[in-house]
């Protein structure tokens, strides 16, 4: 099954998750670029509200086209307790009805509410998986476990 792994990484979490769920998964990645500037402590305040707050990005056109894939595994950090607005963007223009899509989440402690508003923008799609994965799981080494296990949860 032809896969891709889309995620927004500020930090790089979310991208050395991401590229490695790639890797175990055998799928194309993209990585997702917000426009807007998010560095640092305004812009770390103006991406925690633009979450919150539900807001829209303007993000870089992606380069794999989603209607090219059977599977398509989106990711974001936690901001807020919700997923970034450059991940909000891009489901919200992409139309992922009919794919198998699975979620994952970078977070301090937990992905919030993430999962849920993700859910809402790709109504229709019944089928999801969900990993959370904390920072103290990405010091330690630990993610590499969960990905392997999330991998073969979507695989199932």
């Amino acid at each position: 099954m032809k896969s891709l792994v889309v995620y927004y990484s500020k930090s790089g979490n979310t991208r050395l998750v991401g590229n490695e769920i790639a890797k175990e998964l055998n799928a194309e990645y993209e990585e997702l670029v917000d426009l807007k500037k998010r560095s640092g402590v305004v812009g770390f305040i103006t991406a925690a509200t633009d979450s919150i707050g539900r807001k829209l990005t303007t993000i870089e056109p992606i380069q794999k086209k989603p209607a090219d894939y059977q599977m398509i595994v989106v990711g974001t950090p936690s901001w807020g307790n919700n997923m970034a607005s450059a991940v909000r963007t891009f489901l919200t223009e992409n139309n992922l009805t009919d794919k198998k899509v699975h979620f994952f989440c970078t977070a301090g402690a937990d992905a919030g509410k993430s999962f849920e508003e993700m859910e809402k923008l790709i109504s229709g799609n019944t089928q999801h998986n969900k990993m959370t994965v904390i920072s103290s799981e990405i010091k330690s080494g630990k993610y590499k476990e969960k990905v392997k296990e999330f991998v073969g949860q979507i695989k199932g």
